[in-house]
């Protein structure tokens, strides 16, 4: 088995001079999430039916980010192309690429080196590497010699054979944290993680449900090669409601001005709704108004683009709109394709579109007010409790805070593995705010996957929910210290009959 090396050999270099219009397209408005998601779109684009993100951890530091795809793979004779800035290749209708300038742009926003590896269907290895602390001056590309090129192209990467196979490697990534500290490791792999798979599952929502590929990220330990859990990226519908907030509802309105037709999908959703579909990550009340789609792809998730101020009594109204190529002057994308800035026709288009039943964007707006309105009046008031701290993941706390009222001036609750002189469960510590769990079960209740500082999150949100009200009061009451012995003897021989 092929395992990861620290070092990327280069032997000799060509010049690759950008194009000037490259330019004006790089900078520095990507996010890790959005990044990623321009190199998933070159992924779909080679025709990639299986994408790996992985994160390489190096004696516990975090050094390299992988985006390994089994598509078409780059030519030797186009690769020059690819790495050049500005590069400009032929779109086909339906590829996610525009500008030319997104594996670039996307990798030395949040990379000081790129490494781009590819094999294409006559299997024949071919590397490029930029650096950026080696540009003094000119651009000169580094060449990645055939034999290291074919190495990283042939290790373990776990996905199906295609008719070629992709590597973008990113070094000096400056997003890492600068530490090899354990605890703060696992806690941004965790949180990195769970964010690469929230956005990568909203921007590409509708391809990954039409199977037209999969997403996994995963972290690998240079030291063993080997990878802990792999996660598969699911879909997040913004639309994906079980049941509508309103009967009749969505309706499609329709407008059209000098020429130019306008169609947009009303959906209202339910209120209080709890799925992870409506919850997004920023907030529900951020995300509500308009969702614009270009070849399937979300590119603009939320706000009003000035056709109607964002209000709180709006947050479940949402729009779908599906943008074209060819409607020029009427949207416009950024290059990190996170973002869609409206012409100044489209206010008129939206004022002038209506449903066959002639409902017009000012009564659905007003249909979605009222729906919220009422559904305020159902919610029942719920009890306080003290928010959560370290041993949540960060999606488990903002479930937590968006479900229930947090008593903000009380300290956070801890849930923390230690090791036990005896036998018990756990132990309740209400001086510093932590609930100890018996690191001696861990790895049985872990089966054998690897732990982390924010494992196991359904036992510990089913732990919070029981015993948070614990750590309230001055003392314990004879009614608390009761329950905290039936608790104790349960869960200890609960916790006993896992051993093999």
């Amino acid at each position: 088995m092929v395992r990861w090396r620290d070092e990327v050999p280069t032997s000799g270099g060509v010049d690759l001079p950008p194009d000037a219009r490259s330019m004006d397209g790089l900078g520095r408005n990507h996010s890790l999430d959005t990044a990623l998601a321009d190199l998933v779109d070159n992924s779909v684009d080679a025709g990639a039916t299986e994408i790996l993100v992985r994160i390489v951890r190096s004696a516990g530091r975090l050094r390299s980010l992988y985006v390994v795809d089994n598509g078409s793979g780059i030519a030797p004779e186009t690769i020059d192309d690819a790495m050049t800035l500005g590069g400009q290749r032929e779109y086909r209708t339906g590829d996610l690429g525009r500008f030319g300038i997104g594996l670039k742009a996307a990798s030395f926003s949040q990379a000081r080196s790129l490494t781009l590896l590819s094999r294409d269907q006559r299997g024949l290895a071919v590397g490029r590497r930029w650096e950026l602390s080696h540009q003094q001056s000119g651009f000169i590309c580094g060449v990645v010699p055939e034999n290291f090129a074919a190495g990283e192209l042939d290790r373990e990467w776990n996905l199906p054979q295609g008719t070629g196979i992709t590597v973008v490697r990113w070094d000096e990534v400056t997003g890492f944290p600068a530490t090899d500290d354990p605890a703060r490791i696992e806690e941004y792999i965790s949180r990195t993680l769970a964010q690469i798979r929230q956005h990568l599952g909203l921007v590409m929502h509708r391809l990954l449900a039409a199977h037209r590929m999969k997403i996994w990220v995963e972290v690998e330990e240079a030291e063993t090669g080997e990878c802990g859990s792999r996660f598969c990226v699911s879909p997040i519908d913004p639309f994906g409601y079980t049941r509508t907030g309103k009967s009749g509802w969505p309706k499609t309105l329709v407008g059209q001005v000098e020429g130019l037709t306008l169609s947009m999908r009303c959906h209202i959703w339910p209120g209080r709704s709890q799925l992870p579909e409506f919850n997004l990550p920023g907030g529900a009340d951020s995300r509500q108004g308009l969702y614009f789609y270009r070849n399937g792809r979300l590119l603009h998730a939320g706000g009003w683009e000035g056709i109607h101020a964002s209000d709180r009594r709006l947050r479940l109204a949402r729009v779908e709109i599906d943008i074209e190529d060819d409607t020029i002057g009427l949207f416009k994308m950024n290059p990190e394709k996170s973002k869609v800035s409206v012409g100044p026709q489209f206010s008129y288009l939206c004022e002038e579109a209506c449903a066959a039943d002639d409902t017009t964007l000012a009564d659905y707006l007003q249909v979605a007010e009222t729906v919220f309105r009422d559904s305020k009046k159902r919610t029942m008031r719920r009890r306080r409790m003290i928010p959560p701290g370290r041993g949540f993941t960060p999606s488990l706390k903002e479930a937590i805070n968006l479900e229930i009222p947090l008593l903000e001036d009380q300290d956070p609750i801890n849930i923390r593995w230690t090791p036990f002189a005896d036998e018990s469960f756990f132990r309740i510590d209400r001086d510093n705010h932590t609930l100890w769990l018996n690191d001696r079960y861990r790895a049985i209740l872990l089966s054998g996957r690897r732990g982390g500082l924010n494992d196991m999150p359904i036992l510990k949100t089913l732990l919070y929910i029981t015993m948070e009200d614990l750590f309230q009061g001055e003392y314990l009451g004879p009614k608390d210290k009761d329950n905290l012995e039936i608790w104790q003897k349960l869960l200890t021989v609960a916790a006993q009959g896992e051993k093999p």
